[in-house]
């Protein structure tokens, strides 16, 4: 397995020798799954490419507001053949979930990414762990193409690097992702409006979740850490969906004693879905998360555990307070 990059020439080059080309990215999407998908897919077509994107969970509903977004479909019918097969924000291949089984044959495997935990899976791969968003290396590439920003591809770059820097402001986030920013908004961004889709237009039961989130936070490890738990049973009582989840995590991370939260919720295969967020670089929960078969970035990362999930919520806050107590 290479560790080189392959360069933007090289991926340009494959991508505009191809004709079918499949776009997809990780199953329970973020904004920079999707937004880096659909500009990527609308870029293609610009080519007159003939352009397939998938996604295993399709786009969910609070993502709705993303220019173009029916493009991203759900796999379906019989597997298909593509020329190339070009995975975003993507790390481990089988992330990608029920897409892989619908490809019959692809003739190349292209991957941009941003994952410090990336596998490397792809024919070539561009992997930059300092990129805060696949949404940021994806401009760059388009940059080097040439590529004319129209108002719906710079707006989906926007979210994509928007919603990963938690609006720019995690770590990682450098004054070229704000150069990058005003660009956008030069492309056509309405900031404000697209802002507002992304920040203050949220479902209701997503107020109920978080009001279950907080009335559960469990703190251990002299505060220092937190974690929440959503059962099948919640769920149900809640009417929340998947989508609902995102960003709650960040209400416990606030709290200025905690070093370490995440969240466990119980899936319906029997599996536990991690997500865990950091605030001491020391405390690095990719290397945590690698323990038990996940990855990420090092202050965020997610892992998928055997059940039950109070002995999979025991097993993972034992590892998370251990390196809060050993930190150098």
């Amino acid at each position: 397995m290479s560790t080189l990059n392959a360069s933007f020439a090289e991926i340009a080059q494959a991508l505009t020798s191809a004709q079918k080309i499949l776009v997809i990215s990780h199953l329970r999407p973020d904004g920079d799954a999707l937004g880096s998908t659909l500009a990527c897919a609308l870029w293609l077509k610009q080519l007159g490419k003939e352009v397939i994107a998938w996604n295993e969970d399709g786009v969910p509903e609070n993502f709705h507001y993303l220019p173009e977004w029916p493009l991203i479909t759900q796999p379906t019918g019989t597997p298909q053949e593509f020329d190339a097969v070009l995975m975003v924000d993507t790390s481990v291949k089988n992330r990608a979930g029920t897409c892989l089984e619908h490809i019959a044959k692809a003739g190349v495997w292209i991957n941009l990414d941003h994952h410090i935990s990336n596998q490397r899976f792809a024919d070539l791969n561009y992997i930059d762990a300092s990129a805060p968003a696949t949404g940021e290396i994806l401009h760059q590439f388009l940059q080097s193409q040439h590529v004319k920003f129209t108002p719906e591809i710079a707006a989906n770059l926007f979210v994509a690097i928007s919603t990963d820097t938690g609006s720019f402001q995690y770590a990682g986030t450098s004054p070229r992702t704000f150069h990058i920013a005003a660009e956008l908004l030069e492309a056509g961004v309405d900031v404000a409006k697209l802002s507002q889709q992304m920040y203050d237009s949220q479902p209701r039961r997503r107020l109920d979740l978080l009001r279950h989130a907080l009335n559960e936070a469990d703190f251990c490890c002299e505060d220092q850490a937190v974690s929440f738990t959503l059962t099948l049973a919640d769920t149900e009582k809640l009417g929340v969906r998947p989508e609902d989840n995102e960003g709650i995590i960040d209400h416990l991370r606030s709290v200025d004693t905690v070093i370490a939260a995440v969240f466990f919720e119980e899936l319906p295969d029997g599996k536990v879905r991690v997500s865990s967020r950091s605030k001491d670089p020391r405390v690095d929960v990719c290397r945590i998360c690698a323990q038990f078969g996940g990855g990420g970035h090092s202050l965020a990362s997610g892992a998928r555990m055997a059940g039950p999930v109070s002995e999979a919520k025991k097993k993972f806050m034992e590892v998370v307070c251990n390196e809060i107590r050993n930190r150098a």
